[in-house]
């Protein structure tokens, strides 16, 4: 396994087989190839096996509650804009839990990375149905079966105007490492939902379904055409994979749009506090 500056010596609580493994280490060697400083790193997640990852990065992290980790992360990246932040979850936790968050932080368009570990199950809390799992599909909850349809995050995001939107799958490692690194250097909120086997609580959509269910989208794509895009994104069994959109026109984001930034771009954890100031506010 490649050494990373942003490896760190501390046992992993995931169970043996987890996707998890292969994107952690694909994470690592990402910010390590583009030689990002682990202090530079803020790394914001919820609850969920997905959710502990920041706990084996050597970097900055804050672990919330569930599907909290969106707002965390703009707050941090809007209080000192010089940080690559990165909010990371399960699908549970950010597309159920977190699914209000998910919208608005897309209107919001705040420099940070999204990414979502999907394994189409919960697989903290001992494996129900999450928002991304196929209809038929049978928990120890869903007994007969999931009857709802699956949200596709990655046509919601498009029409909300994300303006990086992507899919992988861990089992094609450089394909994921390719991705992750676009979406680090795209300027605005960027999208990469990430198939991610749960090895303990989904039995049918194993690394070999991922594989079976899937393709990647060719050198001739234009991830630059919004609507075509679109459809593209609602394409199920098989699903693209890759960077389904990227926005030409690079859009402001929220620290450039935010009233705070107008007059000075000093980040607002630098800025001198007026006691007085404040203390009339107050009153």
């Amino acid at each position: 396994m490649k050494q990373t500056q942003f490896d760190i010596n501390t046992e992993i609580a995931w169970c043996p087989g987890c996707g998890n493994f292969l994107l952690l280490q694909l994470l690592k060697e990402c910010l390590d190839e583009l030689d990002v400083d682990p202090t530079n790193v803020v790394i914001s997640s919820g609850i969920g096996q997905a959710a502990k990852m920041p706990q084996y990065v050597n970097t900055s992290f804050f672990n919330g509650l569930h599907g909290r980790g969106l707002p965390v992360a703009t707050a941090i990246s809007l209080t000192n804009p010089e940080l690559l932040v990165i909010a990371e979850g399960g699908d549970g936790d950010m597309y159920g839990e977190g699914g209000n968050h998910f919208i608005h932080t897309i209107r919001r368009n705040p420099n940070i990375v999204h990414l979502v570990h999907n394994n189409m199950v919960y697989g903290l809390t001992k494996g129900q149905a999450s928002p991304t799992s196929q209809r038929g599909f049978k928990t120890p909850l869903q007994s007969e079966g999931v009857i709802s349809e699956p949200l596709n995050p990655l046509a919601l995001a498009i029409s909300l105007g994300a303006g990086f939107v992507a899919r992988t799958f861990v089992g094609n490692r450089e394909l994921t490492k390719e991705v992750i690194k676009q979406a680090v250097i795209h300027k605005g909120y960027a999208l990469v939902d990430i198939f991610d086997p749960c090895v303990s609580f989904n039995k049918v959509n194993t690394f070999a379904w991922y594989k079976e269910h899937s393709y990647v989208l060719g050198d001739d794509w234009n991830a630059s055409d919004k609507i075509q895009s679109l459809v593209k994104s609602m394409e199920s069994d098989p699903f693209p994979l890759g960077v389904l959109y990227e926005n030409p026109e690079r859009q402001p984001t929220l620290t450039e749009m935010h009233p705070a930034y107008q007059k000075e771009d000093t980040p607002l954890f630098k800025r001198k506090r007026s006691v007085q100031e404040l203390t009339a506010l107050m009153e």
